[in-house]
């Protein structure tokens, strides 16, 4: 196995010089960094990256907790994750916390333990426990998808990198209504997510601009997961206001809803329009289409990386929320007629940094 003392002597320099360049650890001259990566390249030499996060205590990972690893939109964050991990050389160390606050600051524990240099984790309904360990312990983290109010139990707010979902929530519930739908329901998120109170927020601002009145029978909550959203969309339709119209806010609810609808024996959009939060990569392949809003998630999670090793690179900065943009995806859940696809991004839709509270 070729050693650092082979690379060194293949160069022409000392083994702490190889250091130096394979570690970033001191400024080294371009001719003899070149020479140094030459050696590096012809003898085939792998960095012990064990041995070296004992001598320089870092361990150039990064660790990952969200909950529904199977759900596309996280595995498209977890893709964008990684690939950010891996462009600045950092290895990824993953944990789904189950959305349960207690498992959640376990495995977060855990990969403290295991030494990660930082963590992007998307936060529980009821992450008071997780903000105390981090702040506490004051692991540098960025929360994703999910924001929180307040700040951790180290006194410092976290910084948090997410999608816009007021605006576009807003943007389907208008849309339904120009169709001439005067009652639209929506099936909400868990109770307690930031997400699912934003697009709440947006599904009220949408009826209002659309001079509708709120009506709570039209809002129920399917609790983010497929089930719930089946029985939350079979409670709408057995209720006195009966919607012609739905909106589901995450693509496991809307795949909920559209067993919900079958077995109501409801055809979509004939009996009923239906417009979805999250697109994902086959919903231009149900009959009908499904008009949605696209999270930009591989952006966003790729983000996510990146403000975590600007607070490494600077501890004491300021913390931010970073929100991205989505877009809105028009296609024939909603009852427009068939043609081509056509996605549609707000005036305003560039990233917005915003820092602090």
């Amino acid at each position: 196995m070729t050693t650092m003392a082979d690379v060194a002597r293949s160069a022409g320099v000392s083994v702490a010089t190889v250091s130096h360049v394979l570690n970033g650890t001191r400024p080294v001259l371009p001719r003899t960094r070149q020479a140094v990566l030459d050696a590096v390249e012809e003898l085939g030499y792998t960095p012990n990256t064990l041995a070296r996060s004992l001598v320089t205590s870092r361990t150039r990972s990064i660790g990952l907790a969200v909950s529904a690893i199977s759900n596309p939109y996280f595995t498209e964050i977890l893709q964008g994750v990684e690939a950010g991990a891996l462009e600045h050389g950092y290895s990824l160390l993953i944990a789904d916390p189950h959305d349960d606050p207690e498992h959640e600051r376990k495995v977060v524990q855990l990969l403290h333990e295991r030494r990660v240099e930082g963590m992007v984790v998307a936060p529980s309904a009821q992450p008071r426990e997780l903000l105390s360990y981090l702040g506490r312990h004051r692991v540098p983290a960025v929360l994703l998808d999910r924001v929180v109010d307040g700040s951790g139990g180290g006194g410092a707010p976290f910084d948090q990198v997410c999608a816009e979902n007021t605006e576009p929530t807003a943007r389907l519930v208008t849309h339904l209504a120009e169709l001439g739908h005067r009652r639209i329901a929506l099936v909400a998120g868990l109770p307690g997510l930031s997400t699912t109170a934003e697009r709440i927020t947006g599904y009220r601002h949408g009826l209002a601009a659309a001079g509708l009145p709120y009506d709570e029978r039209l809002l129920a909550h399917g609790d983010s997961e497929s089930a719930g959203a089946e029985r939350a969309t079979a409670a709408l339709l057995s209720s006195g206001a009966r919607p012609t119209a739905l909106v589901t806010a995450n693509n496991a609810m809307t795949i909920g809803a559209l067993r919900a609808l079958r077995a109501h024996g409801l055809s979509v959009p004939e009996d009923i329009a239906l417009c979805c939060f999250d697109d994902f990569a086959w919903a231009d392949l149900f009959s009908p289409r499904l008009t949605a809003i696209a999270q930009p998630s591989r952006d966003i999670g790729a983000r996510a990386v990146q403000v975590l090793l600007d607070r490494l690179a600077e501890p004491d900065r300021p913390a931010r929320t970073v929100r991205l943009p989505c877009a809105f995806v028009h296609r024939t859940s909603c009852g427009c007629p068939d043609g081509p696809e056509r996605p549609e991004r707000p005036e305003r839709g560039v990233l917005r940094d915003r820092r602090g509270r």
